[in-house]
């Protein structure tokens, strides 16, 4: 049990971010994306449809 209050803290540490803040992806390591999405809702009564 001692063992793992002292790896504990560690392990917590190491989790948390310690080894620098975080740095966004670059364009070039982003994927093109292809989906588009379109189209039309309607909700309740619609009069005079075309």
């Amino acid at each position: 049990m001692p063992r793992l209050a002292l790896a504990l803290p560690l392990l917590l540490l190491a989790a948390c971010g310690a080894d620098g803040p975080p740095v966004p992806p670059t364009k070039a390591a982003t994927a093109p994306t292809s989906l588009h999405l379109s189209g039309e809702a309607r909700i309740g009564l619609v009069k005079g449809l075309d």
